[in-house]
């Protein structure tokens, strides 16, 4: 029992947990930010050439 509740008061798991988190929410956004300007450059160089022929 006493080892049971020890695991309860231990806060690193759920640190590490938080900072996975995180870290995830971060990535996400970064790959739809990039995905988003990806696709809007290549529309505008796609235009760009599209007027010069």
């Amino acid at each position: 029992m006493k080892n049971f509740v020890k695991m309860l008061k231990d806060s690193k798991g759920a640190t590490a947990i938080e900072y996975g988190l995180i870290a995830a929410l971060i990535a996400v956004a970064a790959i739809t930010a990039m995905s988003t300007l990806g696709n809007t450059l290549g529309n505008t160089f796609n235009n760009v050439s599209d007027e010069m022929e």
